[in-house]
Parts: C-alpha cells; sequence; structure tokens
C-alpha cells in the first residue's frame, strides 16, 4: 500500500537527455534510483511498485538479508513522482509503455554506473511486470528474475479492477474533467475515494475476517480504510496514479516482438525465474502465473501462502517477508541445481 510521509534519504538522480518515448516523444527525463552496497560486484536491479517509492520498496538488504551482499539498485518508476512524471513535469507525455521503464533504467545502468551485466532483476507488482519486460527486452543482460505478486501480461480480470479505482477518482467533482490543475486545486475527495475503492482488492476476504487490521493499528474496518488507504492515497498526484494504472492495464510482454505474441515472449526469456504470487491475490492471482511459468524454459512456482493478498508480497507482513527472503536466497544461491527445463521447447 503507498505511504504518506515521503523519505529521501540517499536518492540520486541520472539526467537522460531527449529521451526517446515508445510513442514516438523525446523528453529530457531524471530517473531516481538508490544504490546499496555499491562496492560489491554482484548486481540487483528492483524497479518500484505501484504507490511505491524507492524508500518503502523490499529491497532485502538488511544486514543478513539475501540481497545484502549484492549491489542493489532500487529505481523510481517514471510516473511514480520521484523520477520524471507527470507531477514534476506539466508537458510529460500523457501514456507511457513498460518498454519506457525498461530502456530508461538500462541506461541508467550502463551508461551512469557502468553495470555491464546484472545478477538479477527481481520486483513486486508492477516491479515484476518490469522484471518480465527486462527478460524479454534484454535477455542476456540478467542471470536470474524474480517477479513476486506479477504477471508477464495483465488480465482482463485485473484491467476492470482497474477500472474501479480510476472511475471514483476521474469522476470526483474536484477532479474537474482534469481541470483542477489550472486552477490550482488539487482532487482530494478524489484521491481519497481512489484509496477506499482500492482497498479490498489488495487483502483478501480471510485477511479482513481475521481482522488483521488491529496488528497495523486500526480499530476497525473504517479507520483501516481512512488511514493506510484513503490518508496514503491522497499524498499522491492524480495524474501520476492514473498514468501508472494505464500502464499497468496495458501490460504484455509480447509488445516486446513483432507478432506480438505473449507466450513466445516467455519462452524466449534466458534467465532462470522464481515466480512468486501469493495465494490469496486477489488481482495477479496464482493460476495465472502457473500458466506462466508453464511457457519459461527454467521457471520455478512458488506460491506464498497466506492471508495477506496482493500486500504479502510488497513486505507487510514479517512472516511472508521471512519466507520470501529464504526462498529467494536459495533460489540465487543454488538456482542451477533448482531449476529445471519445463514448457514448451523455444520456438
Amino acid at each position: 500500500m503507498p505511504h504518506s510521509a515521503y523519505e529521501s534519504t540517499g536518492i540520486e538522480y541520472y539526467s537522460i537527455t531527449s529521451f526517446s518515448f515508445i510513442s514516438g516523444e523525446k523528453r529530457d527525463i531524471r530517473i531516481a534510483y538508490r544504490s546499496f552496497n555499491p562496492s560489491s560486484p554482484k548486481k540487483v536491479l528492483i524497479p518500484t511498485c505501484y504507490g511505491g517509492r524507492i524508500n518503502t520498496t523490499l529491497s532485502f538488504t538488511a544486514q543478513n538479508q539475501c540481497l545484502s551482499s549484492y549491489h542493489v539498485v532500487v529505481v523510481a518508476m517514471l510516473g511514480n513522482g520521484e523520477s520524471s512524471s507527470p507531477s514534476n513535469d506539466p508537458e510529460f507525455p500523457r501514456d507511457l509503455d513498460y518498454r519506457d521503464q525498461i530502456n530508461a533504467q538500462y541506461s541508467l545502468l550502463t551508461r551512469h554506473l557502468a553495470i555491464k551485466e546484472l545478477e538479477a532483476v527481481t520486483g513486486f507488482s508492477m516491479g515484476a511486470q518490469q522484471a518480465y519486460y527486462w527478460a524479454c527486452m534484454y535477455p542476456k543482460f540478467m542471470k536470474y528474475i524474480v517477479p513476486t505478486c506479477g504477471s508477464a501480461k495483465t488480465s482482463l480480470h485485473n484491467y476492470a479492477f482497474l477500472e474501479g479505482p480510476k472511475a471514483a477518482l476521474m469522476n470526483s467533482v474536484d477532479y474537474e474533467d482534469g481541470a483542477y490543475k489550472a486552477k490550482g486545486t488539487k482532487p482530494t475527495r478524489g484521491l481519497r475515494a481512489f484509496g477506499r475503492t482500492y482497498c479490498a482488492w489488495a487483502l483478501s476476504a480471510p485477511w479482513f475476517r481475521e481482522r488483521k487490521f488491529e496488528s497495523m493499528g486500526s480499530e476497525d474496518v473504517e479507520d483501516f480504510i481512512r488511514a493506510q488507504w484513503e490518508d496514503s492515497f491522497e499524498s499522491w498526484d492524480a495524474e501520476d496514479l492514473l498514468i501508472l494504472a494505464r500502464m499497468w492495464q496495458a501490460g504484455d510482454v509480447g509488445k516486446t516482438r513483432e507478432d506480438g505474441d505473449y507466450l513466445k515472449a516467455l519462452e524466449s526469456i534466458e534467465a532462470k525465474a522464481l515466480v512468486m504470487p501469493s495465494r490469496t491475490d486477489a488481482y495477479f492471482p496464482p493460476e495465472d502465473s502457473q500458466t506462466e511459468v508453464k511457457h519459461l524454459k527454467y521457471g520455478e512456482l512458488a506460491v506464498i501462502e497466506t492471508v495477506w493478498g496482493h500486500m504479502a508480497g510488497g513486505g507487510a507482513n514479517d512472516e511472508d517477508t521471512k519466507w520470501m527472503n529464504d526462498k529467494i536466497a536459495v533460489f540465487l544461491g543454488s538456482a542451477s541445481e533448482n531449476i529445471h527445463l519445463k514448457g514448451p521447447s523455444p520456438g
């Protein structure tokens, strides 16, 4: 879930002149990132998720965690408010493509940080989708990918879910059909409606039944919705939320191929993959991940058995975070022994 308080510790910026967007537009952009343990020769990239900032991203870099000995680069997506976005560039393109994210990140890594290869790309939610895109667009650049609670193609159900929060924001009276910025106002009611509409999707029915919100300091569900969702999304820019939601809805690694075939795109991936969906994820369900793993040359499916829904993959609770940490440690430490050939032969 998003966080209302912004933390800027360790964040750096890289500027790209005349960056070419997939749409054909060209514009100077800035990429925000943070490096952990930069002296390590083993490099890992972690892109942010929807509603995520660099310093709220689960990076597994704390002492004795699975990536503590790696040089981990956490990079902010274009559109998230830290990198170039509608909120900080009034002439920013109206739409983004996942390929824009990966091309900008590739420039950051190779031209600015002089990184020639990655050990892994890991990510949660939209970060997981970026990991899949990375493996399709630059197949020789990383050895492993770890997509958590994400997919290589946004499902129709996932698309429909996102229409709800989008509509709540865009139809609010203070959004004013997008004219609010010209009037110098903020669509507070719309942003809070966005968070309220989003809330139930991110967690599971058992989570609410077990009153897990009490473990987060909320006395009842109404307090939880207000404090954890409405207040948090109110801190965001409306156009940032909308541009990233549209990109999420259009996610499909088949776009990296001329024929548009997303299954063939999966079959072309050379990186070894640890795919970790949540058992109770409402919009990236494990059944979708199971289908995608069947089309990977080297894919392991590890389902997070949890009631924490989608949020399990983002570090929402210690038990699931430790489970993921241990899985990633084993995977990166002995992937060649643990991963066997799966799915059809390359097309």
